[in-house]
């Protein structure tokens, strides 16, 4: 594959992510109540609608400055210009590598959205067995989780050295 192929093959399937994102958010915003429950599968998993104004897993949400959402932002684009262009250099990444970058980039973008847009991020799944649980979350988190477990499964692959070329004289 070219290099221009990879790369739109890659931004696209980030693109793709942060649709989805959007899509699924939207369904929730616009027909699930505010901290309605929706029970898929009755002692394991159901449909909610929260706002997490923290970051991942609600950190940071009960703190009440005013600079948290401005920091999180801030955060967030820094990672989402070093995610773009450690993405623009698709042609030297193996696959694996690269699908995880656009698979976080894509879900990245999701959540910034939300945050500029909303000052929160809009999540929607629950899972949990009695009273334990794990905090809710959406289609972008899912990406950006399945994307930094490929980058550590391809981490502890063992990489193939260069094959080099010696000049026999």
């Amino acid at each position: 594959m070219n290099d221009s192929r990879s790369r739109a093959v890659m931004y696209g399937l980030a693109g793709a992510v942060f649709a989805i994102d959007r899509l699924t958010k939207w369904i929730i915003e616009t027909r699930v109540d505010a901290f309605d429950t929706h029970v898929v599968i009755p002692g394991f998993f159901d449909i909610v609608h929260s706002q997490n104004s923290g970051a991942a897993f609600g950190l940071f949400a009960d703190s009440s400055s005013e600079w948290r959402t401005v920091l999180l932002i801030g955060f967030s684009v820094v990672a989402l210009v070093a995610l773009t262009v450690m993405l623009w250099r698709t042609p030297r990444l193996d696959r694996m590598t690269a699908t995880a970058l656009a698979l976080i980039l894509g879900g990245a973008l999701g959540n910034v959205f939300d945050r500029v847009r909303l000052g929160t991020v809009t999540d929607f799944l629950l899972f949990y067995i009695g009273q334990y649980q794990w905090p809710a979350f959406n289609a972008a988190d899912s990406a950006i989780v399945i994307g930094s477990g490929l980058l550590f499964l391809d981490f502890l692959k063992p990489k193939r050295q260069a094959a080099r070329t010696q000049d026999v004289s």
